[in-house]
């Protein structure tokens, strides 16, 4: 059976822009629980104790049920739900943003707030990458060294992410090979080598994709 699959930010990351002489810092943090959240909205707080506000939102796992903001002292509806609207349109879970406002004395109002933590959030997003939390197969395919060279050729053009190999009577190869290309890497492998490769998935998981490629691994 599939895992969940889901949209996240890789690591920690910031940006900041002035607006109308007040400087707004946005912080994004991946987090996998609701603890490490609120870990992440300390930090960010002890790193701005002079700041006017720390306003943030969170949203926790792969069906978003966990979604908590803070205005810190802005108006109500200004700060911590533009910054949980910027999550949600993202379509991104298991994320901390902590926009931190130092103000510059010009009054904002209420529209020109909610568009500059908005852009907070958007920033801070934008600092780091945005990757899909896809489904994988970890496998090991074992060939004879007369069938290398074929299987090597295969696994270059069609760029699959190679774990490790070894040398041993014969060659086995580890391999993540997403869920959806599974069937055609097996089916090519056994047509190439004629089925003298044994095939074998070891692990489902979920790993961090952007553009087909695998990261942060």
């Amino acid at each position: 059976m599939n895992l969940q699959e889901y949209k996240t930010v890789l690591g920690k990351g910031e940006d900041s822009i002035e607006i109308k002489k007040s400087e707004f810092i946005g912080y994004v943090s991946h987090c996998d629980t609701e603890e490490e959240a609120i870990a992440f909205i300390d930090e960010i707080r002890k790193l701005n104790r002079q700041a006017t506000h720390n306003c943030y939102a969170y949203i926790i796992g792969e069906n978003k049920l966990t979604q908590r903001y803070s205005d810190d002292g802005e108006p109500q509806g200004t700060a911590g739900i533009p910054i949980l609207e910027v999550l949600k349109k993202e379509d991104l879970t298991n994320l901390c943003v902590v926009v931190t406002r130092y103000y510059g004395g010009v009054k904002l109002g209420a529209s020109g707030l909610i568009r500059a933590y908005s852009k907070g959030a958007v920033i801070a997003i934008e600092s780091v990458d945005n990757v899909w939390m896809k489904n994988y197969n970890k496998v090991q395919v074992d060939v004879d060294y007369t069938l290398l060279g074929k299987v090597d050729n295969f696994i270059l053009t069609n760029e699959y992410f190679e774990i490790k190999r070894e040398y041993t009577d014969i060659v086995s190869i580890l391999l993540y090979i997403s869920i959806d290309e599974y069937k055609e890497f097996e089916n090519q492998i056994i047509e190439m080598t004629s089925a003298n490769a044994n095939i074998v998935v070891l692990e489902k998981l979920l790993l961090a994709s952007k553009n087909r490629k695998i990261i942060g691994v």
